[in-house]
């Protein structure tokens, strides 16, 4: 498959020696972390706004967002020379309302959490004629992130024995099943990874219907929606999805390693899906026969994240450790 925008940039596939060694198969890092907004959803959320743009009925864009796909809002309507309305809840580091304000974003901050700036975002979009682009809940926008599993098949030699991947609302997750679908790959293993305290696809699962959360308790906040969208819950149902819990500090502490084997500084909602590695959680998966005993290849989708940096790291040391 071809760009599907301008917007997204080819990413490389790293192999991990630190990770392979860990759990005795080949580990390839999709590097989501080398976007140009920082995270995977400029490749969704960039084709989705191309997609507004062409139709030419839009008097600008709106998206409430936590961080990631607020950015790729900005970044992606700034390219197109569309009005961006950027509505982030007041969990938000300041530096991402930054960020945002940089790319030419008009920022708003509603609520505390993620639900409540959406309600704002919906209503502005009514009284002002935008379009809203959803964070995570929208078939075009999966349709974008479905290009990293084209990537994936040009890249390896055969079908992965399984694909880890870090779950908020499930748009990523939609993409990457639709993806595998679209490649023939269908029936290749996905990992969903959440936090405690984030997981509304995990407690879905269980429950056998959506299920909003009272609240975000997990630091992760990039993945704090109290609810998995319909889709995501409905190809959750495949016997190919696997869908596991870790806390913020197993997080936290996949973030630190991953900075030191690595070299690179991802978010605590990234940190969710190397946490499969680096708590474990494979080899459990393994040993209970949920995953084969030996994978041909581990593929790990490293979503990235651009609401991190240094201090935003010591905050996060500080209270999860406390």
């Amino acid at each position: 498959m071809s760009k599907q925008n301008g917007f997204h940039v080819l990413t490389p596939l790293l192999e991990s020696t630190g990770m392979s060694k860990q759990i005795g198969t080949t580990v390839y890092l999709k590097m989501e972390s080398s976007q140009p907004t920082g995270s995977f959803k400029i490749r969704g959320i960039g084709y989705m706004c191309q997609n507004v743009a062409s139709s030419n009925k839009s008097k600008g864009v709106i998206c409430s967002s936590g961080g990631n796909a607020g950015m790729a809002t900005a970044y992606a309507a700034r390219k197109l020379n569309l009005p961006a309305t950027i509505v982030l809840p007041s969990s938000t580091p300041q530096l991402v309302a930054q960020k945002l304000k940089d790319q030419g974003a008009t920022v708003k901050v509603v609520g505390k959490v993620w639900d409540d700036a959406n309600a704002e975002a919906l209503r502005l979009a009514e009284s002002e004629g935008l379009t809203v682009i959803h964070p995570f809940n929208h078939p075009l926008v999966w349709k974008g992130h479905s290009s990293i599993v084209h990537e994936l098949k040009a890249s390896l030699p055969s079908k992965p024995g399984a694909i880890v991947v870090s779950v908020g609302g499930g748009g990523l997750f939609c993409g990457i099943i639709e993806g595998l679908d679209e490649v023939g790959w269908g029936d290749a293993p996905v990992l969903c990874m959440e936090t405690l305290g984030a997981d509304c696809l995990n407690v879905a699962r269980k429950a056998r219907d959506l299920v909003t959360l009272p609240d975000i308790t997990s630091e992760a906040t990039c993945l704090g929606a109290k609810t998995a969208c319909q889709q995501a819950f409905e190809y959750s149902k495949r016997p190919n999805v696997i869908s596991e819990v870790v806390t913020d500090l197993q997080a936290l502490e996949a973030v630190e390693l991953f900075l030191d084997e690595e070299r690179v500084l991802v978010e605590l909602a990234c940190g969710a899906s190397l946490a499969a590695v680096y708590s474990g959680v494979i080899q459990r998966l393994q040993e209970e026969g949920r995953l084969p005993k030996t994978l041909d290849s581990l593929v790990m989708i490293v979503c990235g994240g651009g609401s991190v940096n240094l201090a935003q790291l010591q905050h996060l040391q500080a209270v999860i450790r406390k």
